[in-house]
């Protein structure tokens, strides 16, 4: 991938994001979170469940991640912010 952010460094089908600071998911403490690389269906999916295009990829970004949405919710808007930039990568 061509992405140039240094919070994220993409794998073979992934993307690793470097959070801000520590963030406990399900009482576990990380700081990195994983995003795998999106698919048509996923973006089909992420379509079908809102006609609000936030709430479209807040949608995208709980499946790809596998995350709950209550975890989405709380995460800092930087790392929100990071989490878009690593999306944004895969279309690099």
């Amino acid at each position: 991938m061509a992405n140039q952010n240094k919070n994220v460094k993409y794998g073979d089908g992934f993307a690793d994001i470097t959070l801000s600071r520590d963030f406990d998911l399900g009482g576990t403490k990380i700081k990195v979170m994983r995003m795998r690389e999106p698919t048509v269906k996923d973006q089909r999916t992420a379509f079908k469940s809102s006609e609000d295009m936030g709430e479209r990829e807040a949608a995208m970004f709980q499946n790809l991640c596998e995350i709950a949405p209550t975890d989405l919710d709380r995460l800092p808007m930087k790392d929100y912010a990071r989490l878009q930039a690593a999306y944004e990568g895969f279309f690099d």
